[in-house]
Order: structure tokens, then sequence, then C-alpha cells
């Protein structure tokens, strides 16, 4: 499979095995892959997920630039926001 990005072949990864690189290269402190699913899901401008038999996968090539880029919110209680007016 190949992409224009870095004009190689993708490195496809599962979201388990995303997670588990992500914090081996210091791109993230700590992360799971359900973090990483439910990412998928509410982000849109997360990378290019396909579906690999059961399971969900992303290219690293396109991964890595987006998770070192985002801004990390843990914590955040959304519970307690005051609702819009």
């Amino acid at each position: 499979m190949a992409d224009d990005v870095g004009g190689g072949p993708a490195e496809m990864l599962s979201f388990r095995e995303l997670a588990r690189r992500l914090v081996a290269e210091g791109v993230v402190a700590s992360i799971s892959h359900q973090r990483v699913s439910q990412l998928s899901r509410d982000d849109p401008d997360f990378p290019p997920v396909v579906q690999v038999g059961r399971s969900k996968a992303v290219d690293w090539r396109t991964a890595r630039p987006y998770f070192a880029k985002r801004k990390s919110r843990q914590g955040r209680r959304t519970d307690m926001e005051k609702p819009a007016e």
C-alpha cells in the first residue's frame, strides 16, 4: 500500500501497537489503545483508519505527527462545565 506521505509504503499499525509504539518512542508519556480508539471516533483530525480483519489500523507516518502536535487535556472535567446559554 503506497501513500504520498514520505513516498514509501505505508506502515500500518493496529491501535494496540500504535499506543505501545507512541510510548516506546517518547511521542507521548502514556496512552492506551482504548484512548486511541476513542480519538479515532471523536476527533475529525485523526488520521485515516482502515479495517484489517477485526482490527482497525492507521499509518504510522500520519499518526506520529498527529500525536506529536496534539495537546493533551488529561483530567478535564466536562461534566463540571456550565452549559452554553
